[in-house]
């Protein structure tokens, strides 16, 4: 068959046909075991059946309605992630950009009203990732992701570098609105921020007059075994953005907002036309009260403290450190090798991964992997990188 989809993506020329939990079979029939669960989005697996019976329920019922309008799951859905996070207000979106974009023009705004046209800066960190569109991009604190044929890029946005305790002194004045960050830098690498540094700079970007904002898209809904990752960092940021496992499949992002964030928005500042639809907004509930539960985020942390203990004990020279929370873990690949040769020797056996910076290889599997999943994944992935020894 022709494929007719534009390969922006640099696809595989792999084509899969269903998948039950952490495991995805092929059009030819051959059996994955899935460490990547749609980059974190199918954070209950593939086939969940209550995920599938509330989709297929709300669907004889109503997918969409314009946003003039609110919808009956809406309204019981917003209100339950506000409780479950504790945030005042919120606003759907359909992606991660999506919302980080909303998150963007909330700060914005935010600096306008709370000290003119100079308070217009987003500081950011290096290493960061915040989305393919021209804001988001340019929040992003990687140079890869800023090549000159998309330039013009917006203005007001500056980063520093995470962890560094002198870059605090400097990074925020009386023109800086937001400081933005992810809790765990995922595409970076999975690079992990200090709790104690996190603090210290929120407290610093604060004084200086601006708000807090956590980028949560990848790390939110459970990846990290806190319903947020900002949660066990405790720096309580005034805004949090989410999507990827939000609605368990389905697209949709959000940006919840409380505090000195919670009233800048008004009608007409920002709009979307699927934003927050019932469909979505019936999956989204089904994930939110499965994973906000203690002895589910429990799993999530004992299963990826085993996967972290045991690719530590191979004892294998071209690892060079493991890391991560909760089920997001990044393991660092020695120079000699490179992580995306890691991940096609893992596909042609078997097993979904990805990379994530320069030399990491990255898993972000289903929350609701089994044991059995996980003991076929690794043993793939034992094998591969045991290749690359020899």
């Amino acid at each position: 068959m022709k494929k007719m989809i534009l390969n922006n993506y640099g696809s595989f020329d792999l084509t899969f046909v269903k998948g039950k939990n952490a495991t995805m079979w092929d059009a030819k029939g051959k059996k994955y075991i899935d460490f990547i669960s749609g980059i974190g989005v199918n954070c209950l697996g593939h086939n969940y059946k209550p995920l599938v019976r509330e989709i297929a329920k709300q669907a004889k019922k109503q997918i969409h309605i314009s946003n003039y309008y609110f919808s009956d799951i809406g309204l019981v859905y917003a209100d339950e992630l506000l409780k479950v996070t504790g945030f005042e207000k919120g606003y759907f979106g359909n992606s991660g950009a999506e919302a980080n974009e909303a998150a963007i023009k909330l700060a914005r705004k935010y600096g306008q009203l709370n000290g003119g046209e100079k308070r217009k800066t987003i500081v950011t960190l290096e290493n960061s990732f915040h989305g393919r569109t021209l804001a988001t991009l340019t929040a992003t604190g990687q140079d890869k992701f800023h090549p000159e044929c998309f330039a013009p890029y917006p203005e007001g946005f500056k980063t520093i570098k995470a962890n560094d305790y002198e870059a605090i002194k400097t990074a925020f004045d009386d023109t800086t609105a937001a400081f933005f960050v992810e809790c765990i830098q995922g595409e970076g690498g999975v690079n992990l921020l200090d709790p104690a540094w996190i603090q210290a700079a929120s407290d610093a970007a604060r004084a200086a007059g601006a708000i807090v904002m956590a980028d949560e898209v990848q790390t939110g809904i459970g990846r990290t075994g806190t319903f947020l990752a900002s949660d066990f960092l405790d720096f309580k940021p005034e805004v949090v953005t989410l999507a990827k496992g939000i609605a368990g499949g389905l697209p949709m992002g959000a940006c919840l907002f409380r505090g000195k964030a919670a009233d800048v928005f008004v009608a007409g500042d920002h709009q979307s036309t699927f934003a927050g639809n019932p469909l979505v907004c019936s999956a989204a509930k089904v994930v939110l009260e499965t994973v906000a539960d203690w002895e589910f985020l429990d799993r999530v942390n004992h299963v990826g403290d085993y996967i972290r203990g045991a690719i530590s004990s191979w004892i294998l020279p071209i690892v060079k450190g493991v890391r991560g929370r909760g089920l997001m873990i990044g393991t660092q690949i020695d120079s000699s090798v490179k992580p995306f040769d890691i991940e096609v020797k893992c596909l042609e056996k078997g097993l979904c991964t990805t990379v994530a910076g320069a030399d990491v290889v990255r898993f972000l599997p289903p929350l609701t992997i089994s044991d059995k999943e996980v003991e076929q994944g690794l043993a793939i992935y034992k094998e591969v990188l045991e290749s690359f020894c020899k």
